[in-house]
């Protein structure tokens, strides 16, 4: 980096896998490696960038990844976000541990993906869905189009949410017991399905 000043770059925590054990594997621990890469450097142009407050180095969180190390998804983005260093996102679908998978996005685990996607809504992002997939039994084309369906389909579901209603259940739990719980069953309903009269939300 002091070789090219003024270069910003990202990186992708992994915990395993070709190795047993890859150093700076977790999110919480790739944060920490951006702040003593950070440290290191010497170049002018790098250090005053550091000094105006910006990050050199983010990081690039696969879902995949995240859930091998067995975080909670939405947590480890917000741990990004938090510190100013989400660079970029890559999507796909991973059971929690087990080896690298890198299927397509939405086939296991969606409310994971569903709870990551309102987090990034929350804090206004607006970068790219990176898609990082391996499709080994089926075209790449329709597995990429199944895993951008399944985004755009996530995020209608989020952009539908009544949020006013979604922070008051945050904020005032013990006025809206099982409220929540209701609005998200509601909002993943298809259409038509014949559901009780929904809860009153206390604001």
């Amino acid at each position: 980096m002091d070789a090219v000043p003024g270069l910003r770059i990202a990186f992708e925590p992994k915990p395993y896998e070709p190795r047993g054990h890859i150093y700076f594997g977790t999110t919480s621990e790739g944060l920490l490696a951006c702040k003593a890469i950070e440290g290191m450097v010497k170049a002018p142009e790098n250090r005053k960038i550091l000094e105006q407050g910006h990050a050199l180095v983010g990081m690039n969180p696969e879902v995949g990844h995240i859930l091998m190390g067995f975080e909670d998804l939405s947590y480890a983005l917000s741990l990004v976000l938090e510190q100013g260093r989400l660079a970029h996102t890559h999507w796909n679908s991973q059971p929690l541990g087990n080896f690298d998978q890198d299927l397509d996005i939405g086939v296991i685990s969606p409310e994971q993906a569903l709870a990551a996607l309102y987090m990034l809504k929350m804090h206004h992002y607006q970068g790219y869905f990176g898609i990082d997939i391996n499709p080994e039994r089926m075209p790449v084309r329709q597995a990429l189009l199944n895993s951008m369906d399944a985004l755009k389909w996530m995020n209608d579901v989020i952009n539908r949410l009544d949020h006013e209603a979604v922070v008051a259940c945050t904020e005032k739990p013990h006025l809206n017991r099982g409220v929540l719980e209701a609005l998200l069953i509601r909002a993943l309903a298809p259409a038509g399905v014949k559901l009780s009269e929904p809860p009153k939300v206390q604001k």
